[in-house]
């Protein structure tokens, strides 16, 4: 608000300055000269000063050139492109019905600042007025209702679109996929891109990214391949995309043919595809061939130091991020909110709660907003303290935020509680994320796993009963893995796949051979009131270890196993892990929802601190 009023004196200033020359000055005083191809050059020139546009903008309201709509464009766009938003509305508001271009130009303005309300607020003012719509305003309303999550503004938008009759316009028919794709709406998406009249690399590369951004990774990577029987090349933003679908997906094999592919057309020269497939290598857990990587890289920015910093955090190897980000800070690299995320993360992983404070203090004390801390930070703060048992004060800080916590940090705080089986504060924290985001199933799973650990059964089925009123579905845990470009996916108790039978029998032989060694299954992971025999039944048959079955059956002795599991691991399946890569000799690599855990010889990466 202070801001606003600040900006609204200032433009008013600058109005009534202008006005007091115009008037005092005399057509002979040459200093108030100004044509307006000299006044358009002095906008290019000074395109990137806040301040110094405002000043051109009083020198155009006194020079008499204020009614020039090429200048006012222009003036507003370079406003907008710099971000100074409320001056930028100010000059839009005294303007004298302006065309469609300007309205654009403002709700462009709003988008690319991370303003997307303000954008859809002009858009319903534009249409108010009776100021027709042509076909360059929707694509920023629409992306404008995606980045809100507004799936009925989005649908009445739509409707809009069809009214107008600018359905089958390229940039208006992508921008509508994409929201529908970040609504969830795949379905809806296919078909708007599926009846384009013409798909060309742009709509193409938008869905495919949009699917990776959004979850639905392997859809991206489904699209790149049919992109390619549609014998469209593509550029180096579809190679970006389908490397990190397979980053996200964990899918090795797939990427270094893809990037291959993308050497062989000359589309790996980009930093962009190498930053993209330096990420693919540390989400996959190949640090030492992401290290070789960047050693090669022949130019490296923030970004490609950030990837590595926060692989090698999610990987469990804290040690050499923090040494890294000291090798960044000694070469002049300036860190951002991504680095210290990593930084953070890699305290997080390792226990090193005094240095995550030194970290932290860092951020907080900074003048440079692009380090300081962020509602990301706060959460990784709040997991640092979590994990390392220092509950009570996770809590005070998180009371003492100067922002708004959100469902993310005090998730993190119950996460916390769940593996520290404090009920009491659990409990506490419960409550809020209750009303703060009732229809998220894993934070009622959470509660009623700790009443569950507890033997607290009655309590356990109050949390269900809750659940089902609020219609909030718990997400079943899967592991995947990659064998020879395709992805099996496995659910606990599955015997849906086609070697199940010789799945299961190669589970039992290793528990066989596990239990002589002496191995216990940990029967207080089964969180549901049977009898321990069945729970142990229902222990054997958890996603990863059949995933981990599946590849000793399938997979070549001299390659490294690798799962992905949607849901953190739990420690009857991190012993077995353990125990299984001493009796096969092999390294197992698995990525949880937290991080990786890399089981060799008997140990695992994490030193049983997840």
């Amino acid at each position: 608000m202070l801001w606003r009023e600040r900006s609204t004196k200032l433009f008013h200033f600058a109005h009534n300055f202008a006005c007091l020359l115009h008037t005092r000055g005399s057509s002979t005083d040459q200093s108030l000269s100004i044509t307006k191809q000299a006044f358009a050059k002095l906008l290019q020139s000074c395109s990137s000063h806040p301040n110094q546009l405002r000043q051109l903008h009083a020198l155009l309201l006194t020079a008499g050139l204020s009614i020039k709509n090429a200048l006012i464009t222009q003036l507003l766009a370079s406003l907008a492109l710099l971000g100074d938003m409320l001056y930028a509305r100010q000059l839009f508001d005294e303007m004298h019905k302006p065309r469609p271009f300007l309205w654009n130009t403002i709700m462009k303005g709003y988008v690319k600042n991370g303003i997307p309300d303000e954008a859809i607020s002009v858009y319903g003012k534009m249409r108010h007025l009776g100021v027709r719509p042509d076909p360059f305003t929707f694509p920023f309303v629409i992306k404008a209702c995606a980045e809100l999550a507004e799936l009925y503004a989005g649908l009445g938008v739509h409707g809009h679109v069809l009214k107008h009759g600018l359905e089958f316009v390229s940039v208006v028919r992508t921008e509508l996929m994409i929201m529908y794709v970040k609504f969830g709406d795949l379905g809806c998406a296919e078909f708007l891109f599926g009846s384009m009249v013409e798909r060309d690399l742009v709509a193409w590369n938008a869905l495919i990214s949009v699917c990776m951004q959004t979850g639905f990774s392997s859809k991206a990577l489904q699209y790149f391949r049919e992109m390619g029987k549609a014998g469209l090349k593509p550029d180096s933003v579809t190679i970006v995309g389908a490397l990190s679908a397979c980053g996200h997906l964990g899918c090795l094999g797939t990427g270094v043919e893809i990037y291959e592919f993308a050497r062989e057309e000359g589309l790996d020269s980009n930093i962009i595809v190498h930053n993209a497939r330096l990420d693919m290598y540390a989400k996959c857990g190949d640090m030492d061939k992401a290290l070789n990587l960047f050693d090669e890289m022949p130019k490296r920015n923030v970004i490609s130091w950030s990837t590595m910093i926060v692989g090698y955090a999610i990987n469990g190897v804290s040690e050499k991020a923090l040494a890294l980000f000291s090798r960044m800070k000694n070469q002049g690299i300036q860190p951002n909110y991504v680095t210290f995320l990593g930084v953070l993360s890699a305290c997080s992983h390792s226990g090193r709660v005094n240095e995550g404070w030194k970290y932290f203090n860092f951020m907080a004390l900074s003048d440079d907003k692009n380090i300081q801390p962020r509602k990301e930070h706060y959460a990784c703060m709040v997991d640092l303290l979590g994990r390392a048992g220092h509950l009570q004060e996770a809590y005070n800080f998180i009371k003492s935020m100067p922002i708004e916590p959100d469902p993310g940090i005090w998730g993190a705080l119950l996460g916390a509680c769940s593996v520290h089986r404090n009920i009491k504060l659990g409990q506490h924290v419960a409550d809020l994320l209750f009303k703060l985001a009732p229809e998220t199933a894993s934070y009622h799973v959470l509660l009623s796993n700790m009443y569950a650990a507890a033997g607290r059964w009655r309590c356990v089925e109050k949390v269900r009963q809750r659940m089902k009123k609020k219609g909030a579905r718990k997400l079943a845990a899967y592991s995947s893995v990659e064998l020879n470009g395709e992805i099996h996916v496995f659910y606990g108790g599955d015997n849906s796949h086609p070697q199940s039978a010789s799945i299961l029998a190669k589970l039992e032989d290793l528990l066989k051979q596990m239990k002589s060694k002496g191995y216990i299954p940990e029967t207080d992971y089964v969180f549901h009131d049977v009898e321990d025999e069945e729970k142990e039944s229902t222990l054997s048959t958890h996603s990863e270890k059949l995933a981990v079955a599946f590849s000793l059956i399938n997979g070549s002795p001299k390659f490294q196993i690798r799962v992905m599991k949607n849901l953190r691991i739990c420690g009857d399946c991190h012993t077995f892990c353990k125990l299984v890569s001493r009796i096969t000799m092999r390294e197992i690599i698995m990525r949880d929802k937290n991080r990786f855990h890399h089981f060799k010889n008997g140990f695992c990466s994490c030193k049983d601190f997840w």
